[in-house]
């Protein structure tokens, strides 16, 4: 007998057993071989091979066997795409069964099915589906649209989804409707364009109102989404549309009330502020977010993380109902902690002595993270309602003769803001906390009783002494701590110089000589040289008044309160943050923002009537313009007041914004006090230096070569280019003159070039002024030039390097760039990504004011550095920036907003230049 044996078996296997039961006449018998076969699918066996006999089975009435079928065709279909064509047949047969319940069936499944073959035979069935007669088969096909849209957008659009899809919008069933805005708005989102495919009008909105009262909860949440993206005409629709929406505010399901008041909060804005139907409003949106706090603490938490950006917004909303905030005893601490802060966010001069003594109760509490949060909450109560400053420092007092460790070193925190924001108010109490140093062993609080110390030495008689006891334990400190103890010690010799030399001898040595922290050896060598140098400059630097602290240093900045607003009910407004920062993929980059507000009075300054922006005129015939140019003629005259020629496609300009001319063009050629104390004197020329081009090649210039760049020097462009003669003769009588361009180049002066001998390199500058002709070229900053010699007329084209059309007077203030921001529409915003950058935010700030491109302000977000900067071309087009900077990650995003969005490729290469320039 031979070993054949070993691989023979009588047991035929599970697959072998399931494909006879498949093929079974019983009609239980199949069901129960295809449950059979779903159960080993779903635990992650392959079942793969009993694709052609599960696909039989397909041919029948029972509902649930079919339901069944489709599930594994589903799962299977992608991985054998040949097999899946067998049970198209059925799946169109299906669409038009008699039971609506199979029709629904069949057109979901081929939806389901991501398969490009079985795509194409889906068209036909679809659209019956679409204006089937049954709303179930109607609402499941509205659906089918937007999946195909995913896996073939060309053919949703070319087959004519798009308008079916609209046409069931009006469709009797409240349900059918919903299903069609959520598939439009799924379809919208997916929009390559960024533009949304589908434009919402009144009409259409009038007839999602009228769906609302009826659909479920979810289908209500569809549509108010679908609301919040549309922008009423006029503050009439607008109120009306608010009055159709209000009665969703009672629902009963959280989803729905939060949807409703994110609809609400967006069309507030276009309501007048005074409007008895604005308070009104304002007065109803109250009572459910009340409600929303008497749910389970996970929904209290969604709740209360949304209040506080309503409360930041509109403060009014809920400005008395302060005790709904306060914490019971067994809330989870994620929700003590947010009612907290909402509860500083609404606190007054009339509800204030309620809530510090809610605080000084919380105070005494077990949890340590809470009993912290409390007291700071104390010292920011302090800080924002003047009034009750007195009574928070009394109740900080008690708190620290409690003796408890952490509460103690919280209060010293806080009262040090308390000092920065009352000078010269409650420094008698100095002498108690001096008596808990010892106790201090958090960095935090160490830093600010040095500072306390240090800022009030000359009121603490023996600050030196306490001062000194610090500096025993130097190398240890925190480096917080060291830098406080280095400025503090500063303070004191300036103050007491006769007796603290030693000591400020010692400091410094220890921050110069012994530290191995480049911040505070930085410091400390800039002390050790201002005050061995120039003491009255150091005292000018180091004692200098400081600016009051803000009431609220932790609101979020107006731009991006405004976009998370339009996020409400969604994760963003839970994370605080806007969905770029943790979404990736086609939605990241759609940037939503609240509209215009209503009948607002415009910005200081601001003329009634704008006046219309100059359009640059297209580009004509370009070379008839070159080849007529009379190159022996002098150059036309800069114009001395540019700003009569120069193209403002703000529509005003910024000038006007900021309530009159245009500031002072600041200066770029001195390094300030510390340029001095080091020794820097003259001026300093820090602009990206770009190395010169072949502009004219030998060949082209008959022996002619031209190579050059542009700079900008003293607020001037200058055209810098190198003239080579490689030609047997010499070369003289050189003119030169440039075409009408984009920003009005023009030489201020003939070009001054002696003869150049054969074999011969000259140096050569061109100034150019901006008051020339304009004329809009491709790309922007494309310059033609033509160049005459005894020889010929040559013409050649050139870049111009964006940056020295940056201007130096493109400095905005803090408060006009945020307005500015906000009014220029989303639609003009576009991102960059940045690769291979070097250094942190401030290493790119210094380097990017060098180059005219001016730091506005700088952020940190969740470890993200973001710096917001503004320029201003020579045409008086301004440009705002928001760049995104991670330390330690080469890649960063740069965002633009202007008025005159074309602009952005080059300010994008400009900055690249910058960015990477040593």
């Amino acid at each position: 007998m031979t070993d054949s044996k070993y691989f023979t078996t009588t047991k035929k296997g599970e697959i072998f057993e399931l494909k006879s039961e498949l093929n079974n006449d019983k009609k239980e018998k199949k069901k129960e071989a295809v449950k059979k076969v779903i159960a080993s699918m779903t635990v992650g066996k392959d079942v793969s091979a009993l694709f052609p006999d599960v696909v039989n089975c397909m041919q029948t009435d029972n509902l649930e066997l079919k339901k069944l079928v489709y599930l594994y065709l589903m799962n299977y279909a992608k991985s054998q795409p040949d097999m899946a064509i067998m049970a198209v047949n059925t799946f169109v047969k299906d669409c038009e069964d008699s039971n609506p319940l199979i029709r629904a069936l069949a057109v979901r499944t081929m939806g389901c099915i991501r398969v490009d073959k079985i795509t194409e035979y889906l068209c036909e069935p679809l659209r019956k589906c679409l204006k089937d007669e049954d709303p179930y088969v109607r609402k499941t096909a509205a659906v089918c649209v937007a999946k195909l849209y995913d896996i073939s957008s060309s053919m949703v659009e070319d087959q004519g989804f798009l308008d079916q899809l609209k046409d069931l919008l009006s469709d009797s069933n409240p349900m059918v409707v919903a299903n069609a805005v959520a598939a439009l708005s799924e379809i919208n989102e997916a929009s390559q364009s960024g533009h949304p495919l589908v434009e919402m009008n009144s009409i259409t909105i009038n007839k999602l109102l009228t769906a609302l009262n009826e659909c479920t909860e979810w289908g209500q949440i569809f549509i108010l989404d679908s609301l919040a993206n549309y922008s009423p005409k006029d503050e009439r629709e607008a109120q009306s549309i608010c009055e159709r929406i209000t009665p969703r505010l009672a629902h009963a399901n959280a989803a729905v009330v939060l949807s409703a008041v994110k609809v609400l909060m967006k069309l507030l804005e276009m309501l007048s502020s005074d409007s008895d139907f604005c308070a009104t409003l304002t007065k109803k949106l109250a009572p459910p977010l009340v409600t929303l706090l008497s749910s389970e603490p996970e929904v209290q938490y969604v709740a209360l993380r949304n209040i506080n950006l309503i409360v930041q917004k509109r403060p009014d909303i809920l400005k008395h109902e302060m005790k709904v905030f306060f914490v019971k005893y067994n809330d989870p601490i994620y929700v003590k902690l947010e009612k907290l802060d909402i509860m500083i966010r609404l606190a007054n001069q009339s509800n204030i002595a309620q809530v510090l003594s809610e605080l000084k109760e919380y105070a005494t509490e077990v949890d340590v993270d809470f009993v912290r949060k409390a007291v700071r909450a104390i010292g920011r109560c302090a800080i924002k309602v003047e009034p009750s400053a007195e009574r928070c420092v009394s109740t900080l007092l008690d708190l620290i003769q409690t003796k408890v460790n952490y509460v103690v070193q919280e209060a010293i925190v806080v009262i040090k803001d308390i000092f920065r924001k009352y000078p010269n108010k409650y420094e008698s109490i100095i002498s108690t906390l001096c008596e808990n140093l010892d106790t201090l062993d958090e960095p935090e609080a160490r830093a600010s009783m040095v500072w306390i110390i240090g800022e009030y030495a000359e009121r603490i008689d023996n600050a030196d002494e306490l001062l000194d006891s610090f500096l025993e334990g130097f190398q240890d400190e925190n480096a917080q701590v060291q830098l406080q103890l280095l400025t503090a010690v500063v303070k004191l010799f300036l103050k007491r110089p006769s007796d603290t030399q030693e000591l400020v001898q010692h400091v410094l040595s220890l921050a110069t000589q012994d530290s191995d922290n480049p911040d505070l050896r930085d410091r400390g060598f800039i002390y050790w040289r201002l005050l061995s140098t120039d003491p009255a400059a150091a005292k000018e630097v180091v004692l200098a008044d400081k600016p009051l602290i803000s009431e609220e240093t932790d609101l979020l900045e107006p731009t991006l309160l405004d976009e998370l607003i339009c996020h409400i009910s969604s994760l963003a407004s839970v994370y605080h943050k806007p969905p770029t920062a943790f979404v990736e993929g086609r939605t990241a980059g759609v940037r939503k923002s609240l509209p215009n507000r209503s009948g607002a009075p415009p910005p200081d300054g601001e003329a009634a009537a704008e006046p219309q922006a100059t359009v640059i005129p297209n580009q004509d015939s370009l070379i008839g313009d070159l080849l007529s140019m009379d190159i022996g003629a002098p150059p036309a005259p800069a114009a001395a007041a540019a700003a009569t020629s120069n193209v403002d496609l703000l529509g005003g300009g910024l000038d006007i914004l900021l309530g009159g001319p245009p500031a002072a063009e600041i200066s770029n050629t001195g390094a300030g006090l510390l340029g001095d104390i080091f020794g820097l004197s003259g001026p300093i020329n820090t602009m990206v230096q770009i190395p010169k081009i072949t502009w004219l090649p030998a060949e082209k210039g008959k022996g002619m070569e031209i190579q050059g760049s542009f700079s900008r020097r003293n607020a001037q462009i200058h055209m810098d280019m190198l003239i080579t003669n490689k030609a047997m003769s010499a070369m003289s009588g050189f003119a030169i003159q440039l075409n009408k361009n984009s920003f009005g180049l023009t030489p201020t002066a003939p070009i001054q070039v002696p003869p150049v001998q054969p074999g011969q390199s000259v140096e050569c500058t061109l100034a150019l002024g901006t008051g020339g002709v304009v004329q809009r070229m491709e790309p922007l900053n494309n310059l033609q030039v033509a160049i005459k010699n005894n020889v010929d007329i040559f013409y050649f084209a050139c870049l111009v390097h964006s940056n020295v059309l940056f201007a130096e007077d493109g400095q905005l203030d803090k408060r006009v760039f945020l307005t500015t921001w906000k009014e220029i529409p989303a639609a003009n915003e576009v991102q960059y990504s940045l690769s291979g950058v070097v250094g942190n935010a401030d290493t790119i700030a210094n380097k990017m004011t060098s180059n005219n491109v001016f730091t506005i302000a700088k952020r940190n977000v969740e470890g993200q550095d973001m710096l917001y900067q503004s320029l201003k071309l020579t045409n008086n087009i301004w440009v705002l920036l928001e760049l995104k900077v991670q330390p330690g990650n080469p890649d960063a995003t740069l965002s633009l907003k202007s008025r005159s969005v074309e602009v952005a490729p080059m300010i994008f290469t400009a900055y690249e230049a910058i960015i990477r320039s040593s």
